[in-house]
């Protein structure tokens, strides 16, 4: 995509990504435990990616568990890892049939065995399936993802298949995470924090920050719908002056 297209680009975005933060203070809000927040937050996900699937918006990110969550206590994570297998299991038949293309993003060597092969299975079940395609970030860092991708280079550049001078951005890019699918143009956290705690950083280059305090087992249709619309109401520039942009347009409208 040209950059020209870009900035005159004001429809929906084409690749949404969330952190989900919020589970166990709503949690304690209601006087039980951290992990029946994370419990309630399976439904919020269902939310989003139904009004996702009804958008028409072709990428949905969401941030599941991050590398640094494994140093939550243990029987959080321990029931976590539990959640995410019994999700899997049950949820991977309904975004079959809704032709939802799941897509496990991160370093799973971490995760036993069997869940490791449930993702597999999950993945290849709907791999073929055109519409939506649902990225969990799991045992993911925006560092890691980075770093993998200078690995694989460095690899290559080692073995002479690759010339140190021949690394350019674009190709960089097509080794880091979903490099296959539409750029992040909206990065949505929930909770009220106001930071990105090390997820798609660089997907999130030129991506629209929204942060709302809303806690992720209420994000509904209306506020996600409302974050939706404060990202088509701004002016996304991409390096370009906002008379630029208004040039641009200007010039299309009259083509």
């Amino acid at each position: 995509m040209s950059e020209q297209t870009k900035v005159l680009n004001n429809a929906l975005p084409q690749h949404v990504g969330i952190i989900m933060d919020g589970n166990g203070r709503w949690a304690e809000r209601q006087g039980k435990p951290r992990v029946w927040g994370h419990k309630k937050g399976v439904d919020a996900v269902r939310r989003a990616v139904s009004l996702c699937r009804k958008l028409g918006i072709p990428s949905l990110t969401l941030f599941a568990f991050s590398s640094e969550n494994w140093r939550r206590p243990e029987d959080e994570v321990s029931s976590l890892m539990e959640l995410f297998l019994f999700v899997l299991q049950k949820e991977v038949k309904a975004l079959h049939k809704n032709q939802v293309r799941l897509n496990i993003i991160g370093d799973l060597s971490k995760f036993s065995d069997k869940l490791q092969q449930n993702i597999a299975k999950a993945q290849e079940l709907t791999s073929g399936n055109t519409g939506l395609t649902l990225n969990v970030a799991a045992n993911y860092g925006g560092r890691w993802d980075i770093i993998n991708a200078s690995q694989q280079m460095a690899k290559q550049v080692a073995a002479g298949s690759l010339a140190p001078e021949a690394i350019t951005e674009e190709l960089f890019a097509k080794h880091i995470q979903m490099h296959e699918q539409p750029e992040l143009d909206l990065l949505i956290r929930t909770g009220g924090d106001i930071r990105i705690s090390n997820f798609l950083l660089w997907q999130a280059a030129y991506a629209e920050l929204c942060f709302i305090e809303t806690l992720w087992p209420d994000f509904d249709d209306q506020v996600f719908a409302d974050a939706i619309a404060s990202f088509v109401s701004r002016e996304r520039r991409f390096g370009c002056t906002g008379a630029q942009i208004r040039e641009l347009a200007a010039g299309t409208v009259q083509g």
